[in-house]
């Protein structure tokens, strides 16, 4: 995917957080170090993201690593469109 296509995928997902939370954050910050995401938040996340992105994030992808970040998610979904 192009260098694009992820920051559009980072807009989309701070844009996603920002409307639940209000806070406006940049893509390579630590969503659960700000507060902004909480267990329960991020179960939201992974929901939208799937929907979103029409991806499925299933066992081993399923790990705070992949949703630290706006940009964490951005390269997990291309990984995932990436796959047969």
């Amino acid at each position: 995917m192009s260098a694009d296509t992820t920051t559009r995928i980072e807009t989309e997902v701070l844009g996603f957080v920002k409307e639940r939370t209000g806070l406006e954050l940049g893509a390579a910050e630590d969503l659960f170090a700000t507060g902004a995401v909480t267990s329960l938040f991020a179960m939201h996340l992974v929901t939208h993201v799937e929907q979103t992105y029409g991806v499925s994030v299933t066992g081993s992808l399923l790990k705070l690593d992949n949703f630290r970040s706006a940009s964490a998610v951005a390269a997990l979904v291309t990984t995932l469109r990436q796959e047969p």
